[in-house]
Parts: structure tokens; sequence; C-alpha cells
């Protein structure tokens, strides 16, 4: 069972020895002799970073309990550390527990938080049922219209619900709900073929929408607080939607193909769905609301820093205010407060947290120069350094359930990386988008998405057809990040 989060709902009694085995590893870091030019404090977050890693990749707990945990441990080992500006004297629990909440006071989380009750406000709704129907209903009944018609909605739902959970949670029930109406199998291929395509068209469109995935509000964080950059909502679109488009493309071709549906057409398709939808009954003045709302605020993100200087997160949280006003509104507290998955929060939260300790402690830059030497990367190609990099986040990525975990572990360590390399022209901040895009690769594994363990467990596909269908994707993924960063980045002057 996977919670909102994306996380199991509970800690499973044989992963409980991912708890012992991230306790030992923290351990033997911080008993270590201390390696030259890393501070205590340094040494100590390296473990702290290893203790995380492990526990997100063994999934031995919640991730809202690991992100207590990791707080819990920042507080108390940095506390007892000699301070990094101040080393005669240790920097005292309390000045570390707010270095531990730091993050909660940065705006990427502001926007995350609000960004779930924007889905919430689909679901409660039912605006985003509405619109993934209505899409559906003019694609349609032949087999592959219906397969393009699951990737139009995914595309869709990509702007206006700024969840991948809440995306495919949506499509999931409508999609079965076609199944079931076309009186297919759900062991059949079209059944595995419809499924697999709604889960990996949420991935393909959480590279190319920054506020579609929380993961890319860890890049943009770490990207305005370390780098005081900033990559606006229109940039993210210009630079990744290239990448979505193509890889759409890519999607539909290689799912007919490598899992073709039995049928051309199926008999009362068109029908089905439009009684689906019919079932709804009427627009309600909320969906309206909301709609309008949703509209004003991709108008809003788009022309950021064009023809206004409000950010994102500023716009999405009035967007929720005015949601929230009695009469004006179109919810209350009650009917969201149960559809937040606040361990998302907790988690960005602290993931932020970590990051930024990672990089003000120097464990971030002395981990970096290992990785610099061991990878070659001091004096290499800006072309070269994106494509080790990449594949780097793509093999990592097999071992995490959580594109938001993995970015809070390793945006940091890119960027002190790519801060360590000598190669003339690097693009830092460019780098670490292009780098970023590559962190939502959870096409591989079920486990590597929860988006993809909401399609897994309807039980209308095996892991074995979304690891070679996945794998495929990848590679043409990978493949697709180099030719961008030669042409279509270069000339944006990412690369």
């Amino acid at each position: 069972m996977v919670t909102a989060s994306g996380a199991p709902a509970k800690a499973a009694p044989s992963r409980t020895w991912g708890i012992w085995l991230a306790v030992a590893a923290l351990l033997v870091v911080v008993l270590l002799p201390q390696p030259q030019g890393l501070p205590v404090a340094g040494q100590y977050m390296l473990g702290v970073l290893l203790f995380a890693v492990i526990l997100w990749m063994t999934e031995a707990v919640d991730y809202a309990i690991s992100a207590v945990m990791i707080a819990a441990l920042m507080a108390f080992l940095l506390g007892l550390a000699p301070s990094v500006a101040k080393p005669e004297a240790a920097l005292g629990t309390g000045p570390a527990l707010t270095l531990a909440l730091g993050g909660f006071a940065n705006t990427a989380l502001a926007l995350v938080a609000a960004a779930l009750f924007l889905s919430a406000a689909m679901t409660v709704t039912g605006l985003d049922k509405r619109i993934a129907l209505w899409i559906l209903s003019k694609v349609g009944a032949g087999t592959r219209r219906v397969v393009i018609g699951a990737i139009l909605v995914g595309i869709v739902l990509s702007f206006f619900v700024p969840s991948t959970t809440a995306r495919v949670a949506c499509l999931v029930p409508i999609i079965m709900g076609i199944i079931l109406a076309f009186g297919v199998d759900r062991k059949s291929r079209f059944a595995g073929l419809l499924m697999i395509t709604t889960a990996q068209s949420a991935s393909i469109w959480n590279v190319g929408v920054k506020t579609a995935a929380a993961q890319n509000m860890v890049a943009a964080g770490f990207i305005e607080k370390m780098l005081k950059g900033t990559v606006t909502w229109l940039d993210w679109l210009i630079a990744a939607a290239p990448w979505s488009i193509a890889m759409s493309v890519v999607l539909y071709f290689v799912m007919v193909r490598m899992m073709p549906p039995e049928t051309e057409e199926v008999q009362g398709g068109r029908e089905a769905i439009r009684g689906a939808l019919a079932e709804l009954g009427p627009t309600t003045p909320a969906e309206k609301k909301l709609l309008v709302i949703s509209l004003g605020l991709l108008a809003l993100w788009s022309t950021e820093k064009v023809l206004h200087p409000f950010d994102t997160a500023s716009t999405t949280v009035a967007a929720i205010a005015l949601m929230f006003l009695p009469g004006i509104g179109i919810m209350d507290w009650k009917q969201v407060q149960n559809r937040i998955p606040w361990g998302t929060v907790v988690l960005f939260g602290v993931g932020i947290s970590l990051g930024t300790a990672l990089l003000q402690t120097k464990a971030a830059g002395w981990l970096a120069n290992i990785i610099v030497a061991g990878f070659g990367l001091q004096n290499m190609p800006v072309l070269m350094i994106l494509a080790v990099m990449s594949l780097f986040l793509i093999v990592i990525h097999l071992g995490f359930a959580s594109a938001t975990a993995l970015a809070s572990a390793m945006i940091p360590i890119i960027i002190s990386v790519l801060q360590n390399v000598q190669t003339p022209g690097l693009n830092v901040i460019g780098m670490t988008l292009l780098l970023q895009f590559v962190v939502s690769f959870g096409f591989i594994l079920p486990v590597n998405a929860p988006q993809n363990m909401v399609a897994y467990g309807t039980d209308t596909f095996t892991v074995r057809d979304f690891v070679r269908t996945g794998l495929v994707l990848t590679v043409f993924g990978y493949l697709l990040v180099l030719l961008l960063g030669a042409t279509w980045w270069s000339w944006l002057g990412y690369v």
C-alpha cells in the first residue's frame, strides 16, 4: 500500500534491517579519523547523509518519519560538533536545530505546499476527472487512439495538477473504468499498455513543467539559495518542453510496438467514455471557479519576470488563499486536510535543510572533490560532463523510491561538483537545471516512483513489462538529453 506521499503506509518488518544498517553506517562515518580538509561538522553531515540515503533506499520507515530522524540527528551531531565558523566552540543544539529546520523557511516549500492544496482542490471539485474524460471522449474508440488520449491527458493535467501522484491517482480509476467498460481482460496487453503509459507520461512531464513535481522545487530552491539564480516557470518550460514533447512521441511508439493491443478498436468504447462524462453532470460553480483560478495561475506563472515581478510561489499561495475565501472560495479546510500528503511537505523541508547543511559544513564540497577526481571531470568538455553525470543519476535512481529524496540528497552535491570543475564556460545554474531533469527519470522499476506504484497496484501489468519498456524509454531519454545538450540547450546557453 502506498500513501499520498509516495511511501509505504508503514514500515514492513522485513525492512527494519534498513534502520540498523543506516545507524551502523552513520556510526562508522562519525567514528572514522577526521579526513584532511573536512571539518568535524562536515564529517558528521556525511554520516547523516549516508544514514538518510540508506533509509530512503530501503524504505525502512515512512519518508516523513525519516525526515524527523534526520532533523534530530542534525540537531545533536552538529550541536556537539565545533562550529565551522568558530572552531573553538561547539555550535550548540539550538542553532543546529534551527539549521535542521531552516528548509521550512524556503519559498520553494511554500510552493510545494500550495501546489498540494491545488491538487486537493482538483480532487474535491472533480475538475481533474472532467478534464481527463473530456479529452478521452474526443480521441475516439480505437485502441491506439485511447493510448494517445491517455498521453494527452497526462500532458494537460501536468499544467493543472502540481502533484504526480495525484495526477496518476486521478487517472487510474478512469483508465480502469474504460478497460472494464470495453470488456477487456485486466490482464490483457491493452490494459497493461494503458496503465504503464499513464504512469510514464506523468514522469515524462515531470521534466517538462516546473510545477508538475516536488523534486523540481528542490532544485529550484537550491539554485535560488546556493547559486543566487532564478529559473522562472517559463524558462523551465522553454528548456524542458522539447524533451518532454519528443519523449511523449517516443512513449507512444515504444508502448504500441512493445505491447501491441489485441484489437484495433473496441466496440462501445466511445459510448462508455461519454457515459462516464455524463455521470458527472453539468459543470458545477466550484469547477468553473477552479478552472478560472487555474488558468489565471498558468498566465501568471508563464509571464513571471516578463509582465510582472511576482514569483511562482507567491502567486500560487495567493490563489490558495482565494480558494478558501467564504463566498468566493471553492473548498474549506475540512475538505482538504485529509487529502494533503503532509509527509511530502515534511520530507521536502528537511531535505532542503539537509542539502543546506551539507554545503555550509563544507561536506558537499569535500565530497565533490572526490567525485570530480574519481570521474575525471576536472577539465572534461561540458557535454561529456552532462553525459557522465546524467548516467550516474540514472543508475543511482534505481535505489530510490522518491525523486524528491533523490534531489534532496544529490542536487547540493551536483552543485558542488560543478563548482569544482575547471572547464571554461561551464554554466553551473544551467547544468544543475539539466541534471535535475534527469532526476525525474524513474522509468525502469515500479518502485522508482510513487506514480509507478499507484499504476502497479491495479494488477494490470507485470514488473517485467514495466522494466523492459522502461529500459527502452530510459535509453531514448538519455540519448535525447545528449542531443538537446549539443543543440537546443547549448543555444540557450545552459551547456
